[in-house]
């Protein structure tokens, strides 16, 4: 059982995955710090120091999406950037979902705002 976010930040995307219940989304949203379930996504709003910090943001959550072949919504502004996930195979939220919000907060926790 996963426990922590960093367990998160350690597993790949898989391409068969279920939709998650409502308790379990729950759960795994208590281990990640500023996401929130928002119209059945998850959903994170960064904010940064200027333009080229945000986009160097969007830059590597492309890189990771790609890396994954799980990619979010991305909302972009001069200084912040509104990342969404959902799995559109289970018209819901994955395990996917959540490794992938893990992995974002992981690129501002090592590189800061």
């Amino acid at each position: 059982m996963i426990t922590h976010a960093d367990q998160l930040r350690t597993l790949r995307c898989a391409h068969a995955t279920d939709q998650l219940d409502g308790a379990e989304a729950a759960r795994l949203l208590s281990l990640l710090d500023g996401w929130a379930i928002d119209a059945g996504r998850l959903t994170r709003a960064y904010g940064f120091k200027d333009y080229y910090q945000t986009m160097a943001f969007v830059n590597a959550i492309a890189y990771i999406a790609h890396c994954e072949d799980h990619h979010p919504e991305l909302v972009v502004g001069y200084k912040n950037c509104v990342v969404r996930f959902d799995t559109h195979s289970v018209k819901g939220l994955s395990l996917n979902d959540f490794i992938c919000a893990a992995k974002a907060d992981l690129l501002v926790r090592v590189a800061g705002p």
